[in-house]
């Protein structure tokens, strides 16, 4: 029989692309849609390592793709609010909830993909909510797929009775042969849930035993293992470990299998109630991971602790300029993830930012010309890091944000401002009277002093407050802290009747000396202000 190369090639290579990036599409509308709502349940379920595992299918499940769930992780890890332990359960159970897509593709519902498609591309056309059109791509990525299965099935149909390439699917039956074959395809196309749905495919089409497929199978768990290396390469190091805990879990438990695979065929066959070669390869998928993670699961200490030896975290280095340390484009595709960043680096910025103040008054009042310059100095590292965080926040800003994420973004540029201006009070207006003091030989009297530190120390408990709720996300105290207006403006009045008081004594250059303590207490209620601006980001 004489085949037709070109037209097999094209409508298995088609079918590949069109499978791949429905699962894209698929994968990256899901994640928009359920990203906040996927962050939420990794924060709050993830208490042991049952609840992690569990967790970790869930989130798999929902995103179908276990890549987006390691960013989570990874980014939970590295923030703290998750332990590198629980994150090994996450990850064990992100493998499970990969094989969801094979327990999908072999519903072979392929006669409705085209359905799929057409009803998705509509909804995504005529829908007026964000959501709803997000769901239309859901919809048509998962057409897509289909189609691109029905495609390469029809590929492949000259195939079935082209004894050449019978003999080769024959010679997947060798174990070593189909894992090796398993393992360089997926390394290849980047996906194991394409391994595993043509395998189904050539399954359900005759072209290769039961046995032979658990083989290929299991070498797609060793090739995907090239994707979690190849996605760690320059990123965090909390994500070069998790990507460690996916190669060791993957590598192992396929090991530990290999050896018996037609016990393991047996196995498939008493657990699976249909004679459907379909679903019997993705049952074995399925159960394959499943017994990874209940047998990995009591082992989560011991693999934590090989991972960190073998990829020990090392601090960073020191850099003499201020740079972001939480601002990684590695998570830039994960919004929900980013913003959670860069509300770190803002408090970050925010404590860098009280710090400085902290110093300003001291040193505009009675400071060395030394200290002056150095707190001018100290706005450059303020204006960097501000300038490090906004271009990000517009790195973000390009990606599909669904609420509440863009009204967090524009908060979170509004309270950078706000930081970033309370340095701006600092180097034009404090440092500027330093100097004037330090030109004229200017003295603030002991008297006038009390009342500026009192003002002082009102404006820095204002800004600890201010920056502590937005830490927390807490709209109450930030409330608080914006109501506190008032009380500051009646001690700035008592400090202004204070040096209307003094301006009839008798001292050396009174009237400039006058000028400069109006001008230091003018500065404290800048900088009230902006530490109450900061607040309303939170309170709105």
């Amino acid at each position: 029989m004489e085949l037709n190369y070109g037209a097999i090639i094209m409508g298995l290579g088609g079918g590949l692309a069109l499978f791949l990036y429905g699962m894209r599409k698929m994968a990256e509308a899901l994640k928009i849609v359920a990203g906040e709502g996927m962050k939420s349940l990794l924060a709050r379920f993830t208490g042991n390592r049952i609840s992690a595992a569990l967790t970790g299918v869930v989130t798999t499940a929902v995103f179908q793709s276990s890549s987006i769930t390691t960013v989570l992780v990874v980014g939970f890890v590295s923030a703290g609010l998750m332990t590198f332990q629980q994150s090994i359960g996450v990850i064990l159970g992100a493998n499970l909830g990969t094989t969801i897509t094979a327990q999908i593709i072999a519903f072979k519902i392929t006669e409705l993909s085209l359905l799929m498609i057409g009803a998705g591309f509509f909804t995504e056309l005529v829908a007026k909510q964000r959501k709803l059109k997000l769901y239309g791509v859901v919809l048509m990525g998962l057409g897509l797929l289909f189609f691109g299965m029905e495609l390469m099935s029809q590929a492949t149909e000259p195939l079935r009775t082209f004894e050449p390439f019978l003999r080769s699917m024959r010679s997947l039956d060798n174990v070593l042969v189909g894992a090796l074959i398993g393992a360089a395809f997926t390394a290849i196309v980047q996906s194991s849930s394409a391994t595993t749905g043509i395998v189904i495919l050539f399954a359900a089409e005759g072209l290769l035993t039961l046995e032979a497929g658990i083989a290929v199978v299991l070498g797609a768990n060793i090739g995907t293992c090239v994707t979690a290396l190849l996605a760690a390469i320059g990123k965090p190091q909390e994500a070069r470990q998790v990507a460690f805990v996916h190669v060791i879990v993957n590598v192992l438990g396929v090991l530990l299998w290999l050896g018996f695979v037609p016990q393991f065929a047996e196995l498939v066959l008493r657990v699976t109630a249909t004679a459907d070669p379909a679903r019997q390869i993705a049952n074995a998928h399925t159960l394959f991971n499943l017994v990874n993670l209940v047998l990995f699961i009591w082992l989560i200490g011991p693999l934590a602790r090989l991972v960190v030896y073998l990829t020990p975290l090392r601090p960073e280095p020191v850099s003499a300029a201020p740079e972001a340390m939480y601002l990684d484009k590695f998570y830039l595709d994960q919004p929900a993830i980013a913003l959670d960043r860069v509300q770190m680096e803002l408090v970050r910025l925010g404590t860098m930012v009280l710090d400085v103040a902290r110093d300003a008054l001291p040193i505009a009042s009675h400071g060395t010309p030394v200290e002056v310059e150095s707190l001018h100095g100290r706005d450059d590292a303020l204006d960097a890091l501000h300038g490090q965080i906004i271009t990000y926040l517009g790195k973000l800003s390009q990606k599909d944000l669904v609420e509440p994420q863009p009204a967090r973004l524009h908060g979170y540029i509004a309270a950078a401002n706000a930081m970033e201006s309370v340095g701006d009070v600092i180097e034009t207006g404090y440092v500027y009277d330093a100097r004037q003091r330090l030109d004229k030989g200017l003295r603030v009297s002991p008297a006038t002093l009390q009342h500026l530190k009192g003002l002082h120390d009102f404006a820095l408990t204002t800004g600890a407050r201010a920056l502590q709720s937005f830490k927390d996300n807490d709209a109450q105290a930030a409330r608080e802290v914006e109501a506190s207006k008032a009380a500051f403006n009646a001690l700035a009045e008592k400090a202004r009747s204070h040096l209307a008081r003094r301006l009839i004594a008798e001292e050396p250059a009174r009237l400039d000396t006058y000028r400069l303590e109006t001008d230091l207490i003018e500065n404290l209620k800048r900088i009230h202000t902006l530490f109450r601006r900061l607040a309303k980001t939170v309170a709105e």
